[in-house]
């Protein structure tokens, strides 16, 4: 992104000089003749990149390893190559009927295809989704800066270990001094292309998460001191086997970014490389994910937590151990704190197309900006503090909103087919995709119910 004189410049293939369709739609397109933007050059594709990628990789991770601990290496690593190519796929529907319809964002689509309700639909889900994600991001920092609990087993923070366990680095006072000081300032950006710097930092942190558990995996097994982990899922009877459903909301939520890619697409400086970027930052994040599941998984086996930087506050058995440990979770714990704007980005704007349906675009209106932000960062604060695991928020958006984001709504336009472009394939893979989520995300959801109703009934 660069900013310069506004003289005239060769022209290029910019979403700038398309229709505008729908500007009531969420995730609305910036439109640089209303907010005097006029200087503003376009993204470019590293930018474009760094931002979706930001957009994937985010607390996601940080379940991975728990979820190969269910279904075993094998398993899991291929259902993270086939998810992803899933995602790429439902993406480029995407993209494939917004130009058809001239629509610049995802729920300009929705409106095409299904009128106001399905513009509405995907209003809803967005806001349930990002704000399930926002309210995970601030559990793990949460876990890492503060401490967590498991079964009964207390897992220090970081600020616990530094200084022990004092009234100012409880839980609730360290997350609302990283609100103030961090996530506030960072939310206040009113255009997604002015955050495509702390979005490379992000990534770059997310890389020295992943550098160092990969360095620590290696030391431990030139030591002899790591077991072969699981290959296959144990399945044992009927229970353990609707148990490896539980997985696919956890897995479903790491590839969700399709609410913030026409946002990226409107600020692109060649619109036609948005198809690059999008395969670009999914299979960079797909080998992150594949590293950090595997990693993870080996280096703690079937002690992995819902949350795997719980896992580090322990001696990890090598030199500087409590060194490295709390490197990795302080990295991580900043690479959220950088991620939380890109997804409260759409989260703003889709809360105000559904609240002000008819008024001016939100960046034109300082007193709905900063009485939104305050709202929804109020509601993700209190929520952060009230939900015990990120295993049960994501649970809850992965079965419901995220999965209506990322595949039934992309698959419900393409057979929907108003303008008559898709073909056979499309259409079979469409079916393919409600079928998967709406099957795989109802055993789940089950599994879940039938899991917490043994665990709360009458004791024998």
């Amino acid at each position: 992104m660069t900013i310069g004189d506004i003289a005239p410049k060769k022209e290029r293939k910019s979403k700038r000089s398309k229709l505008l369709v729908d500007e009531k739609a969420p995730l609305l397109p910036k439109r640089i003749e209303d907010v005097g933007y006029d200087e503003f050059n376009g993204a470019s594709f590293t930018g474009a990149v760094f931002n979706l990628s930001t957009t994937i990789i985010g607390a996601g991770i940080m379940a991975l390893p728990a979820t190969m601990k269910v279904l075993g290496l094998v398993v899991g690593i291929g259902m993270i190559v086939f998810m992803a190519f899933l995602s790429e796929a439902s993406i480029q529907f995407l993209l494939r009927f917004s130009r058809a319809a001239k629509s610049t964002s995802y729920g300009g689509l929705m409106g095409d295809a299904f009128g106001k309700y399905g513009r509405v639909a995907l209003q809803v889900a967005v806001l349930i989704n990002n704000i399930g994600v926002l309210i995970v991001y601030m559990i793990i920092i949460g876990d890492v800066l503060s401490g967590t609990s498991s079964n009964g087993i207390h897992h220090a923070g970081v600020l616990e270990g530094w200084f022990g366990h004092h009234w100012w680095n409880g839980r609730t006072l360290v997350l609302l001094i990283t609100t103030l000081g961090i996530f506030t300032p960072l939310a206040c950006f009113k255009r997604i292309g002015s955050l495509s710097f702390t979005s490379a930092l992000s990534v770059a942190l997310a890389v020295v998460f992943l550098v160092i558990i990969f360095g620590i995996t290696i030391l431990k097994f030139i030591g002899g001191s790591i077991m072969m982990p699981r290959l296959l899922p144990d399945v044992t009877d009927l229970t353990s086997f609707w148990k490896l459903f539980t997985v696919v909301p956890v897995l479903v939520m790491a590839f969700i970014c399709h609410y913030n890619v026409h946002s990226i697409d409107n600020e692109l400086e060649d619109s036609t490389q948005i198809k690059g970027v999008v395969r670009t930052a999914l299979a960079l994040c797909s080998s992150v994910y594949m590293m950090t599941s595997l990693f993870g998984v080996v280096l703690f086996g079937d002690e992995t937590l819902d949350d795997v930087l719980a896992n580090f506050d322990t001696d990890l058995g090598i030199p500087y151990s409590s060194l490295l440990s709390d490197v990795v979770r302080v990295s991580y714990a900043a690479h959220l704190m950088l991620v939380f704007p890109i997804v409260f980005y759409p989260l703003r704007l889709n809360l105000d197309g559904l609240l002000f349906p008819s008024a001016k675009p939100l960046v034109v209106s300082n007193l709905r900006f900063a009485l939104i932000t305050t709202g929804l960062i109020t509601l993700i604060f209190l929520g952060a503090n009230f939900i015990p695991s990120i295993w049960d928020a994501f649970q809850f958006t992965g079965a419901t909103a995220a999965v209506c984001i990322g595949f039934i709504f992309p698959a419900a336009i393409t057979l929907r087919d108003q303008h008559n472009i898709a073909t056979k394939r499309n259409k079979i893979l469409a079916v393919f995709m409600i079928v998967l989520a709406v099957f795989s995300n109802l055993v789940a959801i089950y599994s879940d119910a039938y899991t917490l109703f043994k665990k709360s009934g009458p004791r024998a």
